[in-house]
């Protein structure tokens, strides 16, 4: 049996952003990217999905009208 391990890719709003340490959680990742999308502090995290032996990660924004 072998075991092959996973690359993870994130993307948000079309862009891909890189994995910024493969220790840290989705959840720790999404929160380490607020500061340059401060939206995600209120995103879902939806995935993982196999995609070209990656597993891809998506943050998606939360919909719903202000006020």
């Amino acid at each position: 049996m072998e075991v092959h391990v996973l690359k993870r890719e994130f993307l948000y709003n079309g862009v891909k952003l890189p994995d910024t340490s493969p220790t840290m959680t989705p959840e720790q990742v999404k929160d380490s990217y607020t500061h340059l999308y401060p939206e995600l502090a209120t995103a879902a995290i939806e995935g993982p999905e196999a995609v070209a032996g990656k597993l891809v990660y998506k943050f998606v924004r939360a919909i719903g009208a202000k006020g």
